[in-house]
C-alpha cells in the first residue's frame, strides 16, 4: 500500500463516516485524526499489516472481508465493506490480531486508525461509542442469523444422511444414533419397547429371476408396506440388504405380535410392479419379535429379535416368531 495523504488534508468529511457521524465536536475529532494516514490499495491487493490491531475506514472503493479459517466458522462467506464503513473494530476492542482476510475488491482508499487512537476517540466522543455499539450489535445479530441458518442446514443434512436413499426408511446410522437413546428412555421411564426384525424371503432368488432393478422395486414396495402400517410414533429402518426393522415405543409384547402379524399379511399382498397384478412375486417376509427386558442394551435387544427371525426362517418362512420364554401374562 502507498500512503498518499492524511485525513486532515483530504476532502472527506467526518459526517460521511459511519463510526464518526453525529459527533458532538467534529473539529476535535478531525484534529485527532489529522495524522492518520490515508492509504491506497489496488484492486485485488491484500491489506498490509492486517495482523495488527487497527481500524480501517473505507473512503473510496470497497473491501472484501473473509473470516479466518482458524476460527472454525469460515464457510466461504465474504462481507463487503463500502465507502464510509469500517473493518477491524473487533481486533481493536479485544486487543487481538485481526483474524480476517482483508482485500480490495477495486482500487480503494482507506483511513487507517491505530488501536490506541480508537480508544482515545471513544473517550472523547460519546457519538462514536454509540455508533460502535450499534454497529457491533448489528453484526452480532447478523452472525446469530447466519449461525441459525447453518444449524438448520446442518440438521437438514444430518437428517438426510440418516435416510436410506432407496427405500426412504431410516438407515443404520440413524439406528445406531437413536436406538440406544430410545432404550435408555424406556428403561428410565419403565415403559415397554418392542423391536421387529424383518427379512424378505428368497430375495436372492427374486433378484436372479427378475433382475436387480426389479429387486429394488421389491424393496421399495416392502418399505411402503411398513410405512403405511405403522403409527406416527413408530419407526421403520432398513437394517441392511433385504433386512428391515420396526421399532415400537411404548408397545407391549401382545400388541407387537399383532403388529408383526399385520405386517406379514400385508407384505404378501403388496404389489411390486404396477403392470403386474400379483403380490410380491415369490417373496414373503419372515419376522422376529423381541421386547426390551431389564438390563438389555441395543445389541442384546437386536440379537434376541434376530434369533427369533432365524427361527421363523427355520420353521418355513412367511411367518412371525416371538422371542422365547416370554413371562406369563404377556
Amino acid at each position: 500500500m502507498k500512503q498518499i495523504c492524511t485525513f486532515g488534508t483530504s476532502n472527506y468529511r467526518i459526517s460521511d463516516l459511519q463510526l464518526l457521524r453525529d459527533s458532538d465536536d467534529e473539529a476535535a475529532i478531525a484534529k485527532l485524526l489529522a495524522d492518520c494516514p490515508v492509504v491506497q490499495v489496488a484492486s485485488g491487493e491484500v491489506v498490509a499489516d492486517a495482523s495488527r490491531a487497527r481500524l480501517y475506514i473505507v473512503l473510496r472503493g470497497a473491501l472484501a472481508v473473509a473470516a479466518d479459517t482458524r476460527t472454525g466458522m469460515a464457510d466461504g462467506t465474504v462481507s463487503k465493506v463500502l465507502p464510509g464503513e469500517s473493518v477491524g473494530e473487533q481486533s481493536v476492542l479485544d486487543e487481538e490480531t485481526n483474524l480476517s482476510s482483508i482485500s480490495a475488491l477495486e482500487d480503494s482508499e482507506l483511513l487507517v486508525i491505530e488501536a490506541e487512537l480508537v480508544w482515545k476517540l471513544i473517550d472523547e466522543s460519546n457519538a462514536l461509542a454509540r455508533n460502535l455499539l450499534r454497529l457491533l450489535s448489528f453484526r452480532i445479530r447478523a452472525a446469530n442469523a447466519q449461525l441459525r441458518r447453518r444449524q438448520k442446514l446442518g440438521e437438514f443434512y444430518r437428517q438426510l444422511s440418516m435416510i436410506d436413499g432407496l427405500t426412504g426408511l431410516y438407515n443404520r446410522a440413524w439406528l445406531n444414533d437413536l436406538l440406544p437413546t430410545m432404550i435408555a428412555t424406556a428403561h428410565g421411564a419403565g415403559t415397554p419397547l418392542a423391536l421387529i426384525m424383518i427379512d424378505l424371503d428368497h430375495f436372492k432368488k427374486f433378484n436372479d429371476q427378475h433382475g436387480h432393478l426389479a429387486g429394488d422395486e421389491a424393496l421399495r414396495a416392502a418399505a411402503h408396506v411398513l410405512s403405511g402400517a405403522l403409527r406416527p410414533t413408530d419407526f421403520a429402518v432398513r437394517y441392511g440388504g433385504e433386512e428391515m426393522m420396526v421399532l415400537l415405543p411404548d408397545t407391549n409384547s401382545k400388541v407387537a405380535l399383532l403388529v408383526a402379524e399385520r405386517l406379514c399379511e400385508r407384505m404378501q399382498n403388496a404389489v411390486v410392479f404396477s403392470d403386474m397384478r400379483v403380490a410380491l412375486p415369490h417373496i414373503t417376509a419372515s419376522l422376529g419379535v423381541a421386547n426390551l427386558r431389564p438390563g438389555q442394551d441395543d445389541e442384546a435387544l437386536i440379537a434376541v429379535a434376530d434369533a427369533a427371525l432365524y427361527r421363523a426362517k427355520d420353521q418355513g418362512r412367511n411367518r412371525v416368531v416371538t422371542e422365547l420364554a416370554l413371562p406369563a401374562g404377556e
